[in-house]
């Protein structure tokens, strides 16, 4: 299961591709525009795009292009389109697709390339919980799990967990785990990011050779598999 976006402006086509995916056990969020994806993007993480090219207000090459170059590859995107010469597919891949799928589909190979995108970046989301490597964070139960060892963690340290597994591979700086864990303004002189960090560092990656959170100099904090 996955938290996806879909941005297709063709209302009957985006309502179809939205209920197969949720047969799937997918959550969708839909645009009907890019410009409408874009602001959506803004707003949320999505563990995978799924974007038309042609589109009102900005095309889908546009927003995968642009998608990239604010917030790097921390999701796949997968192209969905009826356009599918050689000529086709390599824009979509110089814009920062991953994956590109042409009309008519089966859901079933639609599904089976989310779940390889999903494994391939580390990202993939089963059962209801979050994988990062041999991390996986239990929603239900609010404990990680990595290897042989059973985690339990406080209702911050699971927030910012979770922020960090769902856009793992990004540098993010203090003023941005602040406002998405803590949802509130502090002094940006405030160290509590750094205790947080310093405390999962010391249930999830302390007993572990290959440490997953990371120090990104001058920015912040980054998780990766």
């Amino acid at each position: 299961m996955a938290k996806i976006l879909l941005v297709e402006d063709e209302v009957n086509i985006a309502s179809f591709i939205e209920r197969g995916l949720q047969e799937f056990g997918h959550e969708v969020c839909v645009a009907y525009d890019g410009m409408a994806g874009w602001e959506l993007l803004q707003k949320e993480n999505f563990q995978l795009l799924i974007l038309d090219i042609i589109m009102p207000k900005m095309n889908g090459l546009q927003l995968c292009r642009q998608y990239r170059q604010l917030y790097g590859f921390q999701s796949p995107v997968i192209m969905l389109t009826a356009l599918g010469t050689t000529d086709d597919i390599v824009n979509g891949l110089d814009a920062g697709a991953d994956d590109y799928l042409v009309k008519p589909f089966s859901f079933q190979e639609l599904e089976a390339r989310i779940k390889a995108l999903l494994r391939r970046s580390g990202m993939e989301v089963t059962a209801g919980s979050l994988r990062c490597g041999d991390l996986h964070l239990d929603p239900t139960s609010h404990r990680a799990f990595r290897g042989d060892a059973v985690i339990d963690l406080t209702v911050k340290e699971y927030r910012l967990l979770e922020y960090f597994i769902l856009n793992q591979g990004t540098a993010l700086n203090r003023l941005t785990l602040l406002k998405h864990v803590w949802d509130k303004d502090f002094d940006t002189n405030t160290n509590v990011v750094d205790v947080y960090v310093n405390y999962l560092r010391a249930k999830i990656d302390k007993d572990f050779t290959h440490k997953l959170i990371r120090t990104v100099v001058g920015i912040g904090y980054m998780m990766e598999a």
